[in-house]
């Protein structure tokens, strides 16, 4: 690995209304993640996984 400078991940607390956030800086640059769940899906959190696993497998 390079000489990049890692700072933990920090979770913030955004405003009611946007998503919670996750903070991550590397050497200068701060890179902010937002994240957001649909609430219509039908697929659970494992379920993805697992879907995206197996495209992975397929694809090797």
């Amino acid at each position: 690995m390079n000489n990049e400078k890692i700072t933990e991940d920090i979770t913030t607390t955004a405003p009611a209304k946007d998503a919670p956030a996750l903070v991550k800086k590397i050497d200068w640059t701060t890179y902010i993640v937002r994240v957001h769940f649909s609430k219509t899906s039908k697929e659970t959190l494992s379920g993805k996984i697992k879907r995206m696993l197996k495209n992975e497998i397929q694809q090797m």
